[in-house]
């Protein structure tokens, strides 16, 4: 290597590793023996530290942030200031229809439809809040889901309120939108526990423009904070608690189940099955234990979540929707049916997996928690029948556990707003029925599509890279392995695609010597 160019690499480890400690603190199992040097984004991101030229700079490298008591201001209380700024401007973006209705053109023109108010009168919940489980309305998603929509409808007053002058419609949003509120600062704070040394990655959670116009829109933020949750428990070493959360957040909205191939393939690696079993057997009791009462009593509703996912089409935003409005729009290209996207779907994410699956084995350091969960969710995001706009607020925390780098961040996020601004112009223009000239172009959506799509996929490749060398990862660059291994901190690896091709050697070079002494036996009979 040049002696400039190794300078300018050993300068640039240094400038990234200047918070470090002289001798590295144990990051899993046992009681932290001493407090550990946080991470500080200012010093450690370069494009933070840019932005802080007009407060003076980055945080000093003789402060000892993690070790010197910060007074009022610690981490968790800064990242729960920051989480009410994300929630105040939630709030600001749906204003429009909080002020002038949900009803009309409102939801799409001022881009702040919500399905809480669609779904309150449209599921029956405004004359009646078990409405899913009377049998009179089936509900289009998983039983605890059902049971918030269920519970926030019974929190509203009825209609003779006020002087019968209530907006319920309203009522049933807020209070819907408290709720998220509490659980986004539940996820920042859990998120922030999650990371070892870099609490402050959890920022992105609370200020994620993506959070901001996204949580509002359905009850995706439980199975969120069921999975952040989750994180935090298997980094505890507690699997069985963990896969509670697992249960309960699936119980919810399908993607927590997901975890359990992370598990399955450290397991695999490391040869250690228990943590397997456990997070299997906490999250099948959960699961199991919300679910088959309501099977019991009424299987038709309960059943409704599978068919209604199995018969559905193509839905808005996803790879499939794009293709199918592209060739509606193109002469000669055909659209593809509900049974192919089903097929190629799931085969989509099967393939996805196995690649992941081999990329975690094939790697020379056993890669992190939080960088193969990304990596499966991202991929059943993708093949998915629909995008729906708030599966974004799936992404975000895994994102600032696997890829904390702000800038990529907020390039990845700026496409996200792109995509949530085209669904409601391209749905404004489908509800509006205008002329072509004057209508948002179906094309300009399709771009809108694959370019969130895109995105997506280059933080995808960020990650993976960080995983095929350790060296790019910011999260080990700190130095630390994986604040979320769990029971699998500190394993040796036992199974990897490398020991298997060496066994398979060896194994051949065994039966290739067995068959020539074979052999050699023969010819001297």
């Amino acid at each position: 290597m040049p002696e400039s160019r190794r300078i300018a690499t050993a300068r640039h480890e240094r400038s990234d590793t200047s918070h470090t400690p002289a001798v590295d603190a144990p990051v899993s199992k046992g009681p932290r023996q001493e407090p550990v040097r946080l991470t500080v984004p200012t010093r450690n991101d370069r494009f933070l530290s840019r932005l802080t030229e007009v407060i003076g700079g980055p945080l000093g490298r003789f402060t000892d942030p993690g070790r010197v008591n910060p007074g009022i201001f610690t981490v968790q209380r800064v990242l729960v200031v920051l989480t009410v700024i994300g929630v105040l401007f939630a709030i600001l973006a749906k204003n429009m229809c909080r002020t002038q209705g949900w009803g009309g053109m409102n939801s799409y023109q001022w881009a702040c439809y919500s399905d809480w108010a669609s779904l309150f009168h449209a599921r029956g919940f405004s004359e009646n809040a078990f409405a899913p489980f009377a049998g009179g309305e089936l509900f289009e998603y998983p039983v605890l889901m059902s049971v918030v929509a269920s519970l926030t409808a019974w929190m509203v007053p009825g209609a003779d309120a006020f002087g019968g002058t209530l907006d319920r419609t309203l009522a049933y949003f807020d209070i819907n939108l408290f709720f998220v509120a509490i659980l986004w600062i539940v996820t920042v704070i859990v998120t922030s526990k999650t990371a070892g040394r870099r609490p402050w990655d959890a920022a992105m959670v609370a200020l994620a423009p993506g959070m901001m116009l996204a949580s509002t829109i359905n009850w995706d933020m439980w199975a969120v904070a069921a999975l952040a949750v989750a994180l935090l428990f298997f980094a505890r070493d507690k699997p069985f608690l963990a896969g509670i959360f697992i249960g309960l957040g699936t119980a919810t909205k399908l993607y927590p189940i997901l975890f359990l191939g992370v598990v399955i393939v450290l397991a695999i690696r490391t040869g250690k099955f228990k943590a397997w079993w456990l997070t299997v057997a906490g999250t099948a009791t959960s699961w199991l234990a919300v679910n088959v009462p309501f099977a019991i009593a009424d299987y038709t509703a309960w059943s409704y979540f599978l068919e209604f996912t199995r018969d559905r089409g193509a839905g808005f935003s996803s790879v499939w929707y794009a293709w199918n409005l592209s060739a509606s729009n193109i002469p000669g290209m055909k659209q593809m049916s509900p049974e192919f996207i089903n097929s190629a779907g799931l085969w989509g994410f099967a393939a996805a997996c196995a690649v992941i699956a081999i990329l975690a084995l094939a790697a020379k350091e056993r890669p992190r928690v939080a960088s193969i969960l990304f990596l499966i969710v991202a991929s059943f995001v993708l093949f998915n029948k629909v995008y729906s706009p708030q599966f974004v607020v799936w992404l975000v925390p895994l994102v600032a556990l696997a890829w904390p780098r702000w800038k990529d961040f907020l390039i990845w996020q700026l496409f996200e707003v792109l995509h949530f601004w085209a669904v409601w112009l391209h749905l404004w223009a489908l509800s509006a029925q205008w002329e072509p000239q004057h209508s948002f172009p179906p094309a300009f959506y399709v771009y809108a599509v694959v370019a969130h799509i895109l995105a997506t996929l280059w933080i995808m490749w960020k990650v993976v890279e960080s995983m095929l060398d350790p060296s790019k990862d910011p999260v080990r660059r700190v130095g630390q392995e994986d604040p979320q291994a769990g029971p699998f901190a500190g394993l040796p690896d036992k199974y990897t695609l490398g020991t298997l091709r060496t066994w398979l050697g060896a194994r051949n070079a065994k039966n290739t010597q067995e068959s020539s002494l074979t052999k050699d036996d023969a010819t001297q009979r």
